[in-house]
C-alpha cells in the first residue's frame, strides 16, 4: 500500500457485515451518537490555514471534510427514514465530490455544519433507540452498492464518522498540530 492509500483509510476500509448482534447494533448506534463531539474535538483550535489544509495529498481540506460529514449523514438519515417507512426503497445517490467543491463547502465557517451534525445525530439517536428488532432488518437499495439493511447502514455511518475524524486526527499528528 502507498502512503496516500494509508492516509485515505486511517482506520481501514469499511467491510459491510452480513448482520450484527444486538450488542454490535448498540455499539454502532453509540458510535454514531458520539460522532459530533469527536469531530468537534478533532478540529478544536485549528487555524483558518490549518482548516484549509488537505488531509492527504489530493484530498479534501479539513474544512471540506467537516462540511461533508453532515451532508453525508443527512443523506443517510433520510435513507433510514425511507427504509423504515417504505418497502425496500431505491435511494438516490449524490455526488459527494461535487458537493465538496461548492463554495460554502470550501469556505464556510465550521460551526453551522458542526451544529447541524449535533442536531441531526440527536434525532438519529432517538430514532434508533426505539427500533423493533425487525426494523433493523428492513432494507433499502442503493443503485451503486445494492441492497442493504438498516443495521448495515448504521454500521457504515458509524465507521464513516470515525473514518473522517481519524483523517483530522492523523493530519494533526503528522503536522505536529496536537
Amino acid at each position: 500500500m502507498t502512503e496516500t492509500q494509508d492516509l485515505r483509510y486511517p482506520i481501514g476500509r469499511f467491510h459491510r457485515p452480513v448482520s450484527l448482534t444486538t450488542e454490535e447494533r448498540t455499539a454502532a448506534a453509540a458510535t454514531l451518537a458520539e460522532t459530533p463531539a469527536r469531530l468537534r474535538e478533532a478540529v478544536a483550535g485549528l487555524t483558518p490555514a490549518q482548516l484549509d489544509t488537505p488531509y492527504r495529498p489530493g484530498g479534501w481540506t479539513v474544512r471540506q471534510l467537516v462540511h461533508h460529514v453532515p451532508d453525508s449523514h443527512l443523506n443517510a438519515y433520510v435513507r433510514l427514514k425511507l427504509a423504515l417507512t417504505e418497502d425496500e426503497p431505491t435511494i438516490r445517490p449524490y455526488h459527494e465530490d461535487r458537493w465538496a467543491q461548492l463554495p460554502e463547502a470550501r469556505s464556510a465557517p465550521l460551526e453551522p455544519s458542526l451544529a447541524l451534525l449535533e442536531s441531526l445525530h440527536q434525532r438519529w439517536d432517538l430514532a434508533l433507540r426505539d427500533l423493533a428488532p425487525a426494523d433493523w432488518q428492513r432494507t433499502l437499495v442503493h443503485p451503486e452498492s445494492g441492497r442493504q439493511t438498516v443495521e448495515q447502514l448504521i454500521a457504515l455511518y458509524a465507521w464513516h464518522g470515525r473514518h473522517h475524524t481519524a483523517h483530522v486526527a492523523e493530519l494533526r499528528r503528522r503536522e505536529g498540530w496536537i
